[in-house]
């Protein structure tokens, strides 16, 4: 079955429930909620090590992504959270981790990491999230995950703009599950880490 935004509203919705019901809502709000991670870049053969020294600082991003929650939008003004699962970190931290290994899989860098670790990088990798999300269209309309990045290339020997780029990434829910949607997900995101490590590579 398709996960159409009938069935999604129905796995957010707590709202509105009256009587035993929502007691019965509320009762399980404190229920540990399942918990899911996403897939770095696996190493692609024999792994080549560079002369550069890459940071990958935290992205930014707005409120309502800048949590452990999985986004669903059911409008584009209105946004809730699956009630059943969570991230096993913040979006950002979890974004930063997959960029820092994946880089780290392709290789091509001396060093890739989170902080400056007291040497003074090559280039430094910002990036903002501006979609990490599902997203509903219609009633039966089946369901999407929509991702989109902002990056920017710091070349720190002058602090110039090495490069900036747009990525963006979508991929359809197979099935009304929680699993489903996390793995639709990771299809978007692996496909926006390579075009990411791609990009990296190319302009450093």
């Amino acid at each position: 079955m398709i996960l159409s935004r009938r069935s999604l509203l129905s796995l957010s919705a707590v709202a509105g429930l009256s009587g035993c019901d929502a007691v019965s809502a509320l009762s399980r709000a404190s229920d540990p909620l399942d918990t899911f991670t996403l897939s770095s870049l696996p190493p692609a053969g024999s792994r080549s090590v560079g002369n550069a020294h890459l940071v990958v600082e935290m992205p930014t991003t707005a409120g309502e992504l800048d949590t452990d929650r999985i986004l669903i939008k059911v409008s584009p003004r209105q946004a809730e959270y699956l009630p059943d699962g969570r991230w096993s970190e913040p979006a950002p931290a979890m974004v930063q981790t997959l960029l820092v290994n994946s880089l780290l899989n392709r290789g091509g860098f001396r060093l890739v990491s989170r902080v400056g670790a007291g040497l003074m990088p090559d280039y430094t990798l910002m990036s903002e999230i501006q979609a990490f999300q599902a997203e509903l269209a219609g009633p039966e309309t089946p369901a999407q995950v929509r991702l989109g990045f902002q990056m920017t290339l710091i070349r720190e020997t002058d602090r110039s703009i090495a490069g900036t780029r747009r990525f963006d990434s979508t991929a359809s829910v197979a099935s009304d599950s929680t699993v489903a949607l996390v793995a639709a997900i990771d299809r978007a995101m692996q496909s926006v880490l390579r075009e990411a490590v791609d990009w990296v590579r190319a302009t450093t």
